[in-house]
């Protein structure tokens, strides 16, 4: 069985990858303005998905201060927030018990795996190489380190390398793991589905802790979210955490095969990611391709041109 790729099953009316990159070529060679490698394309299609994206929560607060209307299809807040359903997910929190303090990890539902290295301390060195991990994976998942069994925090990473603040004991199994992480923006933090965990701040935390009437129970507990991770009070929660949360759209991905004795791209479904976008963004995204690709094939023309095109489509869905 072929397989495919979890996010194309996750939006079935998502912006198909083949036919805007072919689009997008189609224009810039008919107007003969050159040529969009297809990894150019790759790296441009996901800065568009994710300008896009991002531009829906500006779209959403801005139309939240005008006055609604109650047409069937012309509801503007109505269609920004089908626009971002699609990213709405829920997942459990992983809970990470130290004895310097505990907190919760953000849900990890990219569906991706997880990327680890194992490494058996010689009990003179403080700093370890990553060889296993790439960067991106370091820079991108949530990474947890645990030596013998035991989670940590005592160390830092700086590009591939990994140094501890004080020298891990000779023959410890050290365990690096990077877990991707699709999370964008935190929406509810639930405890056993049925009590919702009331947000709060550091500051706060002294003055609720100091009084007997408001100190967070299991009943009524709160959480701090700091550093992408949830703190959750009273301390005795060390579980049942579930998150509700958007997630980031997956990185644009327009695979190829070349065929034998051929030197052309030839598009394949497998390990190709469609844009995740709804079908009604097809236009905008064709548009913002071609400004950026202009870009790239440093063609002022069609910089002007799609810049300003994108430029009406917006004053558009904002009037």
């Amino acid at each position: 069985m072929r397989p495919v790729n979890i996010y194309n099953k996750r939006n079935k009316m998502a912006v198909n990858v083949d036919i805007v990159y072919k689009t997008v070529l189609l224009i810039l060679n008919k107007e003969q303005r050159g040529n969009l490698s297809p990894d150019e394309f790759n790296k441009v299609a996901t800065q568009v998905q994710l300008e896009i994206f991002e531009g829906y929560f500006d779209s959403l607060n801005q139309q939240l201060r005008v006055p609604d209307n109650n047409s069937e299809y012309a509801d503007r807040i109505k269609n920004i927030n089908e626009n971002i359903a699609t990213f709405k997910t829920i997942g459990p929190a992983t809970f990470v018990g130290l004895v310097s303090g505990s907190y919760f990890n953000l849900p990890a539902s990219s569906g991706l795996s997880s990327a680890s290295q194992t490494i058996t301390a010689d009990g003179v060195s403080i700093s370890y190489p990553i060889t296993t991990i790439t960067t991106a994976q370091l820079s991108s998942g949530t990474i947890t380190v645990t030596i013998n069994g035991l989670a940590t925090t005592a160390f830092t990473i700086n590009g591939p390398n990994i140094s501890f603040t004080s020298i891990p004991p000779l023959n410890a199994n050290i365990v690096i793991v990077s877990t991707p992480s699709d999370f964008y923006r935190l929406g509810s933090v639930i405890y056993k589905d049925s009590k919702e965990v009331q947000l709060s701040q550091r500051n706060e935390l002294l003055y609720i802790n100091s009084s007997p009437l408001i100190k967070p129970t299991e009943t009524y507990p709160i959480y701090l979210f700091e550093n992408n991770r949830l703190y959750i009070y009273p301390s005795t929660i060390n579980s049942d955490i579930t998150v509700s949360y958007v997630r980031k759209p997956a990185d644009v991905v327009w695979n190829f095969i070349i065929p034998t004795g051929q030197n052309y791209y030839q598009f394949t479904a497998t390990g190709s990611t469609n844009f995740q976008l709804t079908k009604n963004e097809q236009s905008n995204i064709i548009l913002r391709i071609l400004l950026y690709s202009g870009i790239v094939i440093r063609d002022p023309q069609v910089i002007n041109i799609a810049a300003q095109q994108v430029q009406q489509e917006q004053m558009n869905s904002k009037q």
